[in-house]
């Protein structure tokens, strides 16, 4: 049985209860009641005291202390090598020599402390790192736990136990207090109840008191309201009336704060008062105390040093964000003619009046600063209308004839005829102003500008910007031969001027003057100063940087004359004529780009590379014969090259041109036999369809190759085509006994078996294959797939759990990851992905098509645009962007990701490689290819 809880427990005692006293308790006395039993001038015994409360032991220990005088000479307190623990001499005087010593002494501890700094600081950071792996953060430890959270399916997350509550009724169900805001009848009716009445009305005797003729209260016809009771206040001072009237007020004071403003307005927009209330707030966060402090100190500044016109702005603009704009105004006035001399305070005067005020302001700081040139430039400002803008400008040049901020202004507003007249004055003011020259050289006639700029040169002999504009005036009026001649004598006279060549400013002009359209002038900067402040051995990297530099903000002919230039001084080094020839590859046009070639077969007869791009820009512009002997005359120079022959039979097998490729091919394999000559020979018999002289190639090419994995791939596959099972299954086998490396072959092995039914030995092969090859992202996701295709989606995914613990930076991997999981996984598991592979094309593709799913379109679109510019040969991701710009862009979009994949021309991707080596695909460009691996895809992630 639960005993009822006594109502006096917890609570505190009444006054004057004695313990004991009701059952008699008080017969008997204690130590307590009658002292210690000790003297009166004993000493008090407290030593149970906290330290330092103490009075008998503190002071034997501060008398110990004082006898001792803080030297403890005891042997036990001495050390052979430091001596006595404390100071022998701190009894002593400090004079200043000891103080030099000791900060000789505090030098040389932070000097060892120093040297030894990094040391020390690399050593603890090493064993913080060790002691974080040996004792990880609870968080680490738990982390794999928690993204297993992730596979709790939902019947088992409702079947854990729900834990039970221990509290009692009331701390379960509180009663949460309810305020009420009280009516004011409720004040009115206590007061009534709460007067002293000292006499009986009248009217009350009238019939006895509580017999009222008048049974229905409310139709009394003396209401309550009329007695004077009501009217006077008993004890409490509460007047309903004046607590109306105060609201009233306080409502009155508050709009019209919020009606004024700077700009004059008295109009209060209804529908916008909350907001202005809220915008009465102070915006800087302080509080009310905060602000009263702020206004008190700046008091105190004005009446300390009331000529400091910071303290005038300041103490306007606290009143200004406080919302009070009139007290602003008034101290900011008050300011003025405090320092009448502050451009400062003047300037915040004119902000802060409204309209007309703020321009008698400014005309009053006029008389007072005639030579302040932000101060007519506030008066312009102020002024609307054109007319009257000019006529303060010129008002202000006739005080301020020195100014360049001023003419610029006055220009401004000017016609060109009145612009070209006023600045031909204003150079005669500022002849220093470059500008100004400038300016006035662009509206002059082309003699006259000549005239300007030389006298702009006498005046000026040490600005570049005049040398640059007089060089783009002769290219703009045809006379590029001068244009050299004035950059060279542009930097002959700077240098005779003392001034230093800064090579970034003058690029950056050459690549201003190439957007402006002046190429001459441009080319003419860059040869100029590409060479000033570089070491010999810098240059060729150098350069390329800045060219690369240039292309990338889009100055192409600055970096066409770095690529010449460097070509004059390098022009035998092969990788310059390569970087010069893809730049005009990617921005220039064909015939620039063979014009090049050219050159660079001339100077690098050896470089293959350069002779190919040459026949394949004549191929590709449909000149055939030109290809042929260009590569006849790369026969000459390479005579046994493998490439240069590859290219012929390509170029003849493009072309139709079948018995010719056969006949190259032939020879080569005679002059120059490598494994891709026997391997492109095989290739073109099995897609002419000449399937046995295939077959008879490819046996003579294994004897002489066998580990030539892609010998064997291709005898698997024809042996595969022709339905021989077994004979293609011999073929990987023993390719795999010969190259155990070769993940294709491998793949090819274990899908021939699954696609005959046979799961199991294809799951063994891949086991097999992880063993041989271990930390192989292909392999491992072969294995996930052939589960995954068997509908074993558990196994697939413990098989990629240990994929991923194996190779944890495989891109390929972490994109089939994301896909494996449920959809509203996804998202976080993509996240993973980026922060272990930030720049894997897979990964970022993957993440593109996570979009792409969710309908997120121009993100998806963005994710494939950085994928595709950070690898830009992976097929798979054109091949995505074009089927999601068939889906969701325009044609011109469509057309712009087809032209860019065509001219990135990419060659791998496990979607596009299974469509481009596709033999009934071999004669398909690349944008043909594009369609046809777009048309494959289906949208089922």
């Amino acid at each position: 049985m639960n005993k009822k809880k006594k109502p006096f427990l917890g609570m505190p005692a009444p006054l004057g209860y004695v313990p004991g006293l009701g059952r008699g308790a008080t017969g008997f006395t204690t130590r307590s009641d009658i002292g210690p039993a000790r003297d009166a001038n004993d000493p008090v015994d407290d030593r149970h005291a906290p330290p330092g409360k103490r009075t008998v032991g503190d002071q034997m220990k501060k008398s110990q202390a004082a006898d001792d005088d803080d030297e403890d000479l005891n042997d036990t307190n001495y050390d052979e090598f430091n001596g006595y623990a404390g100071s022998l001499f701190s009894s002593g005087p400090y004079e200043k020599d000891d103080e030099e010593a000791d900060a000789i002494y505090a030098a040389l501890d932070k000097r060892m402390d120093e040297r030894r700094k990094e040391r020390r600081e690399q050593r603890e950071k090493e064993e913080i790192e060790k002691y974080r792996m040996e004792r990880p953060k609870i968080q680490q430890q738990f982390s794999d736990l928690k993204r297993k959270l992730a596979e709790v399916t939902e019947e088992e997350w409702l079947s854990i136990p729900e834990v039970g509550d221990a509290r009692n009724k009331r701390q379960r169900n509180p009663r949460y207090e309810k305020l009420t805001p009280v009516p004011d009848s409720f004040f009115a009716k206590h007061l009534q109840t709460g007067e002293n009445h000292t006499s009986v009305d009248p009217r009350q005797t009238q019939f006895g008191g509580l017999n009222t003729p008048y049974p229905g209260g409310l139709n009394t016809p003396y209401p309550g309201a009329m007695t004077p009771g009501l009217m006077t206040p008993g004890t409490g001072e509460l007047d309903m009336r004046k607590i109306g009237q105060a609201r009233n007020t306080l409502m009155d004071m508050r709009l019209s704060q919020v009606s004024d403003s700077v700009s004059g307005q008295t109009v209060v927009d209804p529908k916008g008062y909350l907001t202005d209330l809220n915008s009465m707030i102070p915006t800087h966060g302080g509080d009310i105390n905060d602000i009263k402090k702020a206004r008190l100190l700046l008091k105190s500044v004005r009446e300390t040093n009331p000529h400091h016109p910071p303290a005038w702005i300041a103490s306007a603009r606290l009143e200004e964000v406080t919302g009070k704009l009139q007290v602003a105004r008034n101290l900011i006035m008050k300011g003025t003619e405090m320092c009448p001399k502050s451009e400062d305070v003047w300037l915040e005067a004119a902000r802060l009046q409204p309209g007309d005020t703020a321009k008698a302001v400014v005309a009053q700081a006029v008389r007072h600063l005639p030579q302040s040139v932000r101060i007519y430039i506030r008066a312009a400002e102020l002024e609307t209308d054109i007319r009257a803008k000019k006529r303060v400008l010129r008002k202000a040049l006739e005080h301020v004839p020195n100014s360049v901020r001023l003419w610029k202004a006055a220009v401004e507003l000017e016609e060109p005829e009145d612009a070209r007249i006023m600045l031909s004055r204003a150079v005669e003011c500022c002849p220093t102003s470059v500008e100004l020259w400038l300016a006035l050289a662009r509206l002059e006639t082309y003699e006259n500008a000549r005239k300007v700029l030389n006298k702009a040169r006498e005046n000026i002999p040490t600005d570049r910007h005049i040398w640059v504009t007089a060089a783009k005036l002769e290219e703009a009026n045809g006379n590029t031969q001068m244009v050299e001649k004035i950059i060279d004598r542009a930097i002959t006279s700077l240098r005779a001027n003392g001034v230093e060549i800064n090579r970034e400013q003058w690029i950056q002009d050459a690549e201003e003057c190439d957007k402006a359209g002046s190429v001459a002038t441009c080319q003419a900067v860059m040869r100029a100063v590409i060479g000033i402040g570089i070491e010999e051995e810098d240059r060729k990297h150098t350069w390329m940087e800045d060219a690369d530099s240039c292309v990338a903000h889009n100055a192409l002919e600055c970096a066409r004359a770095i690529y010449a230039y460097a070509l004059q001084v390098f022009p035998s080094k092969k990788s310059v004529w390569l970087r010069a020839a893809y730049f005009e590859k990617n921005h220039g046009t064909r015939e620039s780009l063979e014009a090049l070639l050219q050159r660079a077969v001339a100077h690098c007869p050896k470089a293959e590379v350069l002779w190919l791009m040459g026949a394949k820009s004549k191929w590709l512009a449909g000149d055939v014969p030109a290809a042929r002997s260009i590569l006849a005359l790369a026969f000459q120079a390479n005579p046994n090259s493998e490439e240069i022959w590859l290219a012929a039979v390509k170029l003849e097998s493009e072309n139709n041109e079948y018995e010719r490729a056969r006949r190259l091919l032939a020879k080569a394999r005679s002059s120059a036999p490598t494994a891709r000559v026997f391997m492109k020979s095989v290739k073109l018999e099995w897609v002419l369809g000449n399937i046995e002289a295939a077959q008879e190639l490819c046996e003579e090419a294994l004897k002489h190759y066998e580990d030539f994995p892609k010998l064997w791939m291709m005898k698997g596959q024809i042996e595969e085509q022709e339905e021989q099972t077994d004979k293609a299954r011999e073929a990987y086998s023993q390719g795999l006994k010969k190259c155990p490396h070769s993940t294709p072959l491998w793949l090819l092995l274990s899908r021939l078996e699954e696609k005959i039914g046979q799961l199991t030995r294809a799951r063994a092969i891949l086991e097999k294959s992880r063993l041989k090859n271990p930390k192989n992202p292909g392999l491992w996701l072969e294995s996930v797939r052939l589960e995954y295709r068997a509908g074993l989606k558990n196994i697939a995914n413990t098989l990629m759990a240990k994929a991923l613990q194996e190779c944890p930076s495989s891109g390929v991997l972490w994109s089939e990851a994301i896909f494996l999981e449920a959809r509203p996984q996804r998202r976080t598991k993509s996240v993973d992905a980026l922060k272990k592979c930030e720049h894997d094309p897979h990964v970022l593709l993957a993440v593109a098509k996570l979009f792409w799913s969710e309908r997120k379109i121009t993100k998806a679109r963005e994710w494939f645009h950085r994928t595709v510019k950070i690898d830009s040969d992976l097929g798979d991701a054109w091949a995505l962007f074009y089927k999601f710009e068939l889906q969701h862009g325009t044609e011109e979009q469509r057309e712009e990701v087809r032209r860019r994949c065509e001219n990135a021309e990419p060659r791998h991707g496990e979607l596009w490689c299974a469509v481009s080596k596709d033999i009934a695909n071999w004669q398909r460009k690349i944008g043909e290819i594009l369609v046809l691996v777009a048309a494959r895809i289906k949208n089922t992630f």
